[in-house]
């Protein structure tokens, strides 16, 4: 009976795999002449309806119409006439839904909108900006409200259109970031978007409808077209400043199960369970989706590429693509190489708890080397750095606790296999994780954890007591010394750089680690810090600049790095690397950069000669801060010096 029953589970699967090849998620299609409407629902469904409404929300149908099955877990039905303008909803006896693939929809998301078109009023008629290796990405996280919530002269406080006015994008282009991480921008559950006039936050980790822009970021969520015309504008200014634009997608679980489009249009199938027959929880939100069923492989797929070519996207960050299986990971990377090879895919390796599927099988930072071209974020260098994850008060390198210089190490050569880095002493990854340098994100800090400033002040017990009026936020203080620090080893690895938006001034989230759902008080930025702290920002920017002026930062091949990166024997608390022989083709012969945690100045031995210092004590300036001569070079307490000859 056991064999009969798997046996008929293959079939089924088997027919739900040539469905999910006929079914193209056009759940709507519209025409002046009449409205089709497409649903993946169950075969046995005993009644399967669409409705018609005027509005977005409230109100009785005006139409209710019988979809009929037209193969295997395919239904369909046609409404002649022009529907433009009007709402609908599918309904198979489960609750109201408007469908896993909406393209456009009401306020809060709960009925899907008939549009004619999705592109009017946007001239798209800029290309994207060039990338010619992922190396040269400079990622900047961003949340949208966070950023612009707090600005004075902010037109569009919280909303897409903030990052097209002039101060927005003067301010990116000041620093030199060339991408854009947005954090969730799709519709999403948390906010009440017939309430945005009272106090309300979240990151937007909870998604609702995937392929539609969150209505609360728009002027009016009542309006389905005005949220996808300004998310386009968004887009539109970004790319005409020449910055990437990179959305944060969450396929890996949705907001609840019972009130999900997944399981009110298809029960059960989209998500894991365990082998009780209990949902599968590797997301740490209640739910895990399948990402190996075809239907939602395929669903991820064309989600992925109706961004790239509805809006324009330039990448993708997979919120816990440990959840995800390594095949669809693969098959997302495929699809993309076909419209665009430079559209960038990186993701965080890990689950947040147990999957329903075996670790060798899912998107983990151990399995990267199985999935080419595509990234994993790196919690060595971010932990060897700062302190783990696990505990905010324990610090590591940036304390001046030994112990951590070999898993730097690792991070600054990109997690490749290099000769000079002994992974049985690296703090996590036992083994190399990456085959190309570029399959590493860099990192200290990000918005789900604690900023910088706060973390360093919660690790180290000397700087607990910093306030913003204190001696310890001037030029030479030992925290903005150190947050300084941290930046520099992140910002010449050789993996791709990440930064958490708002630390180039010096951020804090006044102590909170998960801010998930903090008001802004706690997650604004506050601009005022950059004229608070100048020598904080001016080192931000120039210190990204001089990756992006020199070649031999980002070689983007193991090969080239393992040929030019030479790590110098160094003491307890103190890396220093040698990018030796024009590496990249740099305009400079050997360049040399020498980290040190320690309370006090450290004598480095380099090779024999002379050598221009463009790091030195908290400031950079490529033209030169004067010459120091080896093999016995000093480098001050807290700070990174880098020098060239």
């Amino acid at each position: 009976m056991k064999k009969l029953i798997i046996a008929s589970l293959l079939i089924l699967l088997s027919s739900k795999a040539a469905t999910a090849q006929d079914f193209h998620f056009d759940e709507m299609t519209y025409s002046p002449a009449q409205t089709t409407f497409k649903l993946f629902a169950p075969k046995d469904a005993k009644k399967v309806v669409v409705r018609l409404y005027k509005d977005g929300v409230g109100g009785k149908a005006l139409k209710t119409v019988r979809m009929q099955c037209t193969g295997d877990d395919l239904w369909s039905a046609t409404v002649k006439g022009d529907q433009k303008g009007l709402f609908y909803t599918f309904d198979i006896g489960r609750g109201e839904t408007p469908g896993v693939f909406a393209k456009a929809v009401g306020v809060n998301g709960k009925r899907g909108a008939i549009l004619r078109e999705y592109t009017s009023d946007c001239g798209w008629d800029q290309e994207r900006p060039v990338v010619k290796s992922p190396a040269d990405l400079v990622i900047y996280e961003m949340h949208h409200r966070d950023f612009s919530v707090a600005r004075p002269d902010a037109k569009y406080p919280g909303k897409f259109l903030a990052l097209t006015e002039p101060w927005a994008i003067d301010h990116l282009k000041e620093l030199g970031v060339n991408a854009v991480h947005i954090l969730p921008s799709y519709d999403y559950g948390s906010v009440d978007e017939t309430r945005l006039d009272q106090p309300q936050y979240n990151w937007g980790y909870d998604p609702v409808n995937y392929n539609v822009p969150e209505g609360g970021y728009s002027t009016n969520p009542y309006d389905p077209a005005c949220r996808i015309r300004e998310f386009k504008q968004m887009v539109e200014a970004l790319h005409k400043a020449g910055i990437c634009v990179i959305l944060d997608v969450v396929y890996n679980h949705t907001y609840d199960i019972e009130h999900s489009n997944f399981q009110r249009t298809y029960p059960d199938y989209y998500y894991r369970k365990t082998s009780d027959g209990a949902y599968s929880n590797g997301s740490g939100c209640g739910n895990e989706t399948a990402s190996e069923k075809p239907m939602m492989r395929r669903f991820m797929m064309e989600s992925v590429k109706y961004w790239v070519r509805e809006y324009h996207i330039d990448g993708f960050r997979f919120d816990l693509m440990g959840c995800h299986d390594i095949e669809t990971m693969n098959a997302i990377r495929k699809a993309l190489d076909e419209i665009d090879s430079t559209i960038f895919i990186y993701g965080e390796g890990w689950s947040a708890g147990a999957c329903a599927l075996p670790n060798e099988q899912l998107g983990m930072k151990a399995n990267i080397p199985q999935m080419p071209g595509v990234a994993a974020f790196s919690d060595d260098i971010r932990d060897a750095l700062r302190g783990p994850f696990s505990d905010d008060t324990k610090g590591a390198f940036l304390a001046g606790i030994p112990g951590e210089e070999e898993s730097l190490k690792a991070g600054i050569a990109g997690m490749i296999a290099h000769p000079q880095v002994d992974y049985s002493k690296v703090n996590y990854s036992k083994e190399p994780y990456a085959l190309q340098p570029t399959q590493m994100i860099s990192y200290v800090s990000c918005h789900d954890d604690m900023c910088l400033v706060d973390r360093l002040k919660a690790s180290i017990p000397s700087l607990a007591g910093a306030e913003a009026n204190s001696s310890l936020f001037a030029l030479h203080s030992p925290l903005i010394k150190l947050d300084l620090l941290a930046q520099t080893a992140v910002f010449t690895s050789q993996g791709i750089p990440f930064m958490l938006s708002g630390e180039e001034l010096l951020r804090t989230k006044k102590g909170v680690h998960n801010s998930f759902e903090s008001p802004d008080s706690i997650n604004q930025l506050d601009w005022s810090n950059k004229a608070r702290y100048p020598q904080v920002f001016e080192y931000y920017k120039n210190l990204i600049a001089l990756r992006k002026h020199h070649p031999a930062f980002r070689l983007g091949s193991a090969d080239l790095v393992r040929k030019h990166l030479e790590f110098l024997q160094t003491d307890d608390c103190l890396v220093a690397f040698r990018l030796k022989n024009y590496a990249g083709r740099d305009d400079w012969r050997n360049i040399i950069v020498i980290l040190n945690a320690n309370g006090k100045s450290k004598e480095v031995t380099v090779p024999a000669g002379t050598y221009t210092k463009v790091c030195c004590d908290g400031v950079i300036n490529e033209q030169g801060l004067g010459t120091v001569t080896g093999p016995r070079i000093t480098v001050s307490a807290q700070s990174a010096l880098i020098l060239h000859d």
